[in-house]
C-alpha cells in the first residue's frame, strides 16, 4: 500500500514539475514576443515622427497601423499571458470587460488598417496624377478616423451580447449564443475586409505590370529612335558598319526567323543598347520586388487571421465541435502575431524607413 502511495506521489510530483516548466516556457515566449512587437512598432512610430522625408500621407497610414499594433503589444498580449499561465480570470469582470473591448477594438482596427493601405495604394496606382491632388495630410486624417469608427461599431455588440448571457468569474470570454452574432462579428472584423484586400491587392498587381509594360515599351521605342538617328548620322559620316547574314537556304520555311545582325561601331549606340537592357532588367525587378512584397502582405495576413475566425465560425455555430484550450490559445496568439509582422514587412522594402531606421539605431540627431 505504501508502495502504491509513494508511485502515485512521484507521478503526481513529475506532472507537477512538467505543468510548471511549460508554464515558465509558455509565459517566457509570449513575453518575448509581446517586448519584440512593442520595440518594432515604437521604432517605426519614432521614424516616422522624426524623419521629415517620412512626414506623407501614405506614411501617415502606416503609422496608425503602428500605434494599433502597439496597443495590442501593450494592452493585450499582457493580459492574455496572465490568463493562459493562470488558467483562470483572476481580475474580476470589470476589467475583463475591458480588455475584451481594447482587445476586439484594436484587432479589428488593425485588420482594417491592411484594408486602408491597400485603398490607398490601389488608388495611388490607377489614378496617380488626380490622387496625388487629394491625397493631403487631412485625408490620411479621415480615412484613420473612419478605421477607428468602424472598429468601434464593430466591436460594441458582441460586448453587449456578452451580457445577455450567465458569464462565470472565473473567465473572460465572448460565447455568441446566436448566429447572427457570430455572422456580424467575423465578417465585420475579417471576411469582408480579406475580400477587399484580395481583390484590391490582385487589381493593383494587373495595374502595376500594365504600368510597367507601358513603360518599357515606350522606352524602347524612344531608344530604336535614338539608334536609327544615329545610324544615319553615323553612315553620313562614313563610319565603316558590318552586316553579317545568317547562312541559310532561302527555301528552307524557318528563314523567316533568321536574324540579320547589324554590327555598328559606334560607343554611343553600345552604350544605348546597354542602357535598354538595363532598364529592362530594372523594371523585371521592379516587378518581381512588388509582386514578393504583396505575397508576403497577402500571406502574412490569411496565415495569422484566417485559422482563428475559421475557429469562430465553426465553435460558435457546431454546437458539438469542439476545440481545446491550448488550441484556441494557439490560434489567438498567431492573430496577434500579425502585429509583430505587419511593421517588418510594411517597412523592410522602403529605403526611407531603412535609413530612418539605422540613423535611430546610431543614435542620431535628427534636423
Amino acid at each position: 500500500m505504501d508502495l502504491v502511495n509513494s508511485t502515485d506521489n512521484n507521478c503526481t510530483s513529475e506532472e507537477l514539475t512538467k505543468g510548471l516548466t511549460m508554464k515558465i516556457l509558455t509565459s517566457l515566449t509570449l513575453s518575448i514576443l509581446a517586448l519584440i512587437t512593442t520595440a518594432i512598432n515604437s521604432l517605426v512610430i519614432a521614424a516616422i515622427i522624426v524623419t521629415r522625408k517620412l512626414h506623407h500621407p501614405a506614411n501617415y497610414l502606416i503609422c496608425s497601423l503602428a500605434v494599433t499594433d502597439f496597443l495590442v503589444a501593450v494592452l493585450v498580449m499582457p493580459f492574455s499571458i496572465a490568463y493562459i499561465v493562470k488558467e483562470t480570470w483572476i481580475m474580476g469582470q470589470v476589467v475583463c470587460d475591458i480588455w475584451l473591448s481594447v482587445d476586439i477594438t484594436c484587432c479589428t482596427c488593425s485588420i482594417l488598417h491592411l484594408s486602408a493601405i491597400a485603398l490607398d495604394r490601389y488608388r495611388a496606382i490607377t489614378d496617380a496624377v488626380e490622387y496625388a491632388r487629394k491625397r493631403t495630410p487631412k485625408r490620411a486624417g479621415f480615412m484613420i478616423a473612419v478605421v477607428w469608427v468602424i472598429s468601434i461599431f464593430i466591436s460594441m455588440p458582441p460586448l453587449f451580447w456578452r451580457h445577455q448571457g450567465n458569464n462565470r468569474e472565473d473567465e473572460c470570454i465572448i460565447k455568441h449564443d446566436h448566429i447572427v452574432s457570430t455572422i456580424y462579428s467575423t465578417f465585420g472584423a475579417f471576411y469582408i475586409p480579406l475580400a477587399l484586400i484580395l481583390i484590391l491587392y490582385y487589381k493593383i498587381y494587373r495595374a502595376a505590370k500594365s504600368l510597367y509594360h507601358k513603360r518599357n515599351v515606350s522606352r524602347m521605342a524612344k531608344e530604336e529612335q535614338n539608334g536609327v538617328a544615329l545610324l544615319e548620322t553615323g553612315k553620313s559620316s562614313k563610319m565603316s558598319s558590318t552586316l553579317c547574314i545568317t547562312e541559310k537556304s532561302f527555301s528552307d520555311p524557318s528563314t523567316d526567323f533568321d536574324r540579320i545582325h547589324i554590327t555598328v561601331r559606334n560607343p554611343k549606340s553600345e552604350s544605348r543598347q546597354e542602357k535598354i537592357w538595363k532598364k529592362q532588367r530594372i523594371s523585371s525587378t521592379r516587378e518581381r520586388k512588388a509582386a514578393t512584397t504583396l505575397g508576403l502582405i497577402l500571406g502574412a495576413f490569411v496565415i495569422c487571421w484566417l485559422p482563428f475566425f475559421v475557429k469562430e465560425v465553426i465553435v460558435n455555430i457546431c454546437s458539438t465541435c469542439y476545440i481545446s484550450d491550448d488550441m484556441s490559445n494557439f490560434l489567438t496568439w498567431l492573430g496577434y502575431l500579425n502585429s509583430l509582422i505587419n511593421p517588418l514587412i510594411y517597412t523592410i522594402f522602403n529605403e526611407d524607413f531603412k535609413k530612418a531606421f539605422q540613423k535611430l539605431m546610431r543614435c542620431r540627431h535628427y534636423l
